[in-house]
């Protein structure tokens, strides 16, 4: 295995072109549909809405009726939920918002523009053709598409289907992933630290990044640093996973024993990207399944889930859109020394004077994990590049690098 840098971009293309899309599928209730992938298309089967109905309360006509200074009789009182007569020419009709539109009519106007007196209502207002009706299939027509396969099922998703009158959707069974921690010097939160020890930080915020991926966690476990126990623990994670991911071991260290059971006993396609945290990244699998080898500090760990992890992930779960969309935001802060990784800053945007740019953490350390928490996304700082104020810088909010 090469010890040069692999870009970024190329490392992304290459996991990309390993990923397995998931085949299994299941039907679920379209109360626990949120956050599911659809695994298939779906066409509408009738028209949304049904049939023309009143945008607002108001009167239902027939526009060429319409006399200034001239009352129109009410014969009907259509509320929202009944079927309509067809309406008597020369009049007008009670109606109400979401109320079919009477055969007949051709306009509403709304109650305010409307004086009731005993022989009918008088209209102060301009009166035309086609106001205040939503028409039948204006919002989704028979037999076109509604949501496509690959689409993750937010509340705006749930909504519609309920339009369309589905109440079971098919989707995409969930990645299953085996979070596995190495090093014998982590402990569990809520237990002394004795001198040499810290906590497994990277188990829970793994835990929430997947949770987040929709995700299922089928194994969580931490490494001791032997060989033996790293092949045994890697082996029984491929039986249960399609995915395993792991934090620490892969840097060149004598204890990093992750990287060097999968050249031994695996196989180890990617070692070792240029990205700022988290250089030590490794890809490959064991007896088939893939293994996503992340770095052990708190932040690049993070960064490195989110820039690499979360494509793949996507891909697997059949998602369209595969890589996050950003922005386009002036710097607030400089850099003066050039690197050879491409960065993924910390940040956050903050506004003054009507001016948006993008700030930075002050300590961009692997090992800060504070800085996620200030910041509201990663603004990237390309190979080779120095930084002055009020430059454009690409920014990833991580609402965009999660959804």
């Amino acid at each position: 295995m090469s010890g040069s840098l692999t870009p970024v971009e190329e490392a992304i293309a290459h996991l990309l072109s390993q990923a397995s899309v998931i085949t299994e599928t299941r039907h679920l209730p379209l109360t626990e549909s949120f956050d599911r992938i659809l695994a298939q298309d779906y066409h509408v089967p009738a028209d949304v809405p049904p049939a023309d109905n009143s945008a607002v309360d108001g009167y239902a006509l027939r526009a060429e009726d319409y006399v200034p200074g001239q009352a129109l009789s009410v014969s009907d009182r259509i509320p929202a939920g009944s079927a309509p007569s067809p309406l008597k020419p020369g009049t007008a009709a009670r109606i109400f918002t979401g109320s079919e539109v009477p055969a007949g009519a051709d306009t509403v106007i709304m109650q305010e523009r409307v004086e009731v007196t005993d022989s009918g209502i008088l209209i102060n207002a301009e009166v035309k053709a086609d106001q205040n009706i939503r028409r039948r299939g204006q919002d989704l027509a028979q037999g076109s598409l509604a949501l496509g396969k690959g689409t993750k099922i937010r509340a705006q998703e749930m909504g519609l289907f309920a339009s369309m009158g589905v109440s079971e959707v098919a989707v995409v069974e969930k990645l299953r992933v085996a979070i596995l921690s190495t090093g014998d010097e982590l402990v569990e939160p809520g237990t002394p630290l004795a001198q040499g020890q810290i906590y497994n930080t990277n188990r829970f915020t793994l835990l929430g990044l997947l949770a987040e991926a929709g995700c299922d966690v089928v194994l969580c476990e931490t490494l001791r640093d032997t060989r033996s126990v790293t092949r045994e623990t890697l082996e029984r994670a491929a039986a249960q996973a399609d995915l395993i991911i792991t934090s620490g071991g892969v840097s060149v260290g004598e204890e990093d024993h992750v990287r060097a059971v999968l050249e031994e006993s695996g196989k180890l396609s990617l070692w070792r990207m240029a990205i700022k945290p988290g250089k030590p990244l490794a890809f490959g699998s064991i007896n088939g399944t893939p293994v996503l080898g992340l770095p052990g500090n708190p932040a690049a760990v993070l960064v490195t889930f989110l820039i690499v992890g979360m494509p793949y992930i996507r891909t697997c779960q059949g998602r369209v859109q595969i890589h996050p969309v950003g922005q386009q935001v002036p710097a607030a802060f400089t850099v003066t020394s050039p690197s050879v990784r491409k960065e993924f800053v910390r940040a956050r945007t903050e506004s003054a004077s009507g001016d948006t740019r993008v700030c930075a953490y002050p300590n961009q350390s692997s090992g800060v994990l504070s800085s996620a928490c200030w910041a509201g996304g990663l603004a990237v700082v390309p190979e080779h590049a120095m930084v002055a104020e009020g430059d454009l810088l690409t920014y990833y909010p991580f609402t965009e690098l999660l959804s």
